[in-house]
């Protein structure tokens, strides 16, 4: 190998490397403003005792597509019924399921085949029937089950929710997350304390594996002890706690998680729904909801709060883990090939000039150059040219930064005070910090470029659900306390 590339890739890997730490750096500063500003200003028992009581206070509904899902779907609607909010419906989309998910809902709530003219303002896989509750529990009547061919992707199955759902704001989750009980207070109030129409808001969301779950209600929360999820709430809070706080401090918020993330109605069906072939989805909708925003010239904003509004299931073995994150690659690389039309355009103000081009150079280029590095690497193993001096210093720096960055991901945990309540708990995130990037991080970069792969040879892929474990779950009951 001629030594200009040599120097050329090494001036590079220096250059990107620094650029990388000090985007980081950035992020973290504009997130502790974001943090005090909304601790400042905001008052959590306060907002949510004068959300109760004002007759202002708007309507949410739920929307949690449903695919296989036998093993804990009552337990989990019986979770999404029991929310405390004075005015929200559930919809559950069935999206063809092959199991028995349908056929417990009817039982266990029953529901029965009403009429309905669905009208398909967005346009979904076919609609085969809506069901509604026969009981005179009055938490039942909040639940509509829609059931739906299968549409191969979450999107297609959300877009089918959205028809149905009555309210102006829509929350989309996952059927077996576990959301907090004040969750909705906490999600609608940016909507109704910002000067600017809020089209979306996202909050924070954590591994529910090693946690406590009784009657479908987080009852005591304690981090992951298997690492691949411990790894996982790591990235999750990494990301939420400063990327996505630092981006909302300057409008610029690039997705609202899948998992749980509220929507204006109005603006989804306008901006076209969800891609129904898309794999991130998300994304791919904050993005369709920002053009449609900036092309006809209206002010908007994206908001992230810090709390604490929902636990998801995390991959539990290398298998969810490698079609978790394949899935991701590949639909990062779909996005841009669908939207690469915004980027660097400044008709899409912060979102197209700061925070696409930052997701192209940062994230979606990163598994390519890493990957370089690692063969760079060997190649010079094999060649006897390593300069382990150097490397050694290079790896050290960064690892020490690494820590570092955990360091403040924690402080701001404590700040927000919405995760564990034993101290020592953070002892396993310090533990997931130093593997991390030995083991964890190298794993990602090859399932991400299989996405990739994937993306460009066409190869097919549906949406499914992991395996539930390490969650501790009370017996499903068919039964909520009236609401």
């Amino acid at each position: 190998m001629p030594e200009w590339m040599l120097d050329f890739f090494g001036y590079f890997v220096v250059i990107y490397s620094t650029l990388v730490i000090s985007s980081y750096i950035a992020m973290a500063v504009l997130a502790f403003f974001e943090h005090k500003k909304h601790y400042t200003y905001h008052d959590d028992k306060y907002t949510i005792e004068e959300l109760k009581k004002s007759p202002y206070t708007p309507g949410i509904s739920i929307v949690a597509p449903a695919y296989n899902e036998e093993k804990t779907v009552i337990t989990n609607v019986n979770s999404l019924l029991s929310l405390d909010y004075p005015d929200f419906e559930v919809v559950i989309v069935n999206d063809g399921s092959k199991d028995k998910t349908l056929e417990l809902l009817i039982e266990n709530f029953d529901l029965v085949k009403v009429p309905y003219a669905y009208v398909e303002k967005i346009k979904t896989k076919p609609f085969k029937g809506l069901y509604k509750t026969q009981s005179n529990n009055p938490a039942f009547k909040r639940l509509t089950v829609v059931d739906k061919v299968n549409g191969g992707t979450k999107a297609d199955a959300s877009n089918a929710g959205v028809n149905v759902v009555s309210n102006k704001f829509f929350v989309c989750t996952d059927v077996d997350c576990v959301l907090e009980k004040y969750a909705l207070y906490r999600i609608i109030w940016p909507t109704m304390a910002s000067t600017r129409r809020v089209i979306a808001v996202s909050a924070t969301m954590r591994m529910s594996n090693g946690s406590i779950v009784e009657a479908g209600q987080m009852v005591e929360t304690h981090p992951p002890h298997s690492l691949i999820p411990l790894f996982q709430d790591l990235e999750y809070t990494r990301s939420f706690l400063i990327g996505k706080s630092a981006l909302s401090r300057i409008n610029a918020m690039q997705n609202v998680s899948g998992g749980f993330g509220m929507f204006d109605r109005e603006i989804v069906i306008k901006a076209g729904g969800y891609d129904g072939d898309s794999f991130a989805e998300d994304m791919d909708m904050v993005a369709r909801m920002i053009r449609y925003m900036c092309d006809a010239g209206e002010d908007y904003r994206v908001v992230q709060i810090p709390e604490t509004c929902c636990w998801t299931e995390g991959p539990p073995n290398f298998k969810v883990l490698n079609r978790q994150r394949t899935r991701w690659g590949r639909g990062l690389f779909q996005f841009f090939s669908v939207h690469k039309d915004m980027v660097w355009n400044r008709n899409y103000r912060q979102y197209g000039m700061l925070t696409l081009p930052y997701i192209l150079i940062f994230e979606l280029s990163a598994p390519v150059i890493e990957a370089c590095g690692y063969l760079m690497v060997l190649w010079l193993f094999i060649e006897q040219a390593i300069n382990y001096h150097t490397i050694w210093v290079a790896f050290l720096g960064l690892y020490i930064f690494a820590q570092l960055l955990t360091t403040v991901i924690v402080s701001y945990d404590l700040y927000v005070g919405t995760s564990f309540r034993r101290k020592r708990d953070y002892l396993w995130f310090a533990l997931a910090s130093m593997l991390e990037p030995l083991f964890y991080h190298p794993i990602n970069v090859f399932f991400s470029l299989r996405g990739y792969w994937k993306h460009i040879w066409g190869t097919q892929m549906v949406w499914g659900n992991m395996t539930r474990k390490g969650v501790q779950s009370a017996k499903p009951k068919k039964e909520v306390p009236n609401a």
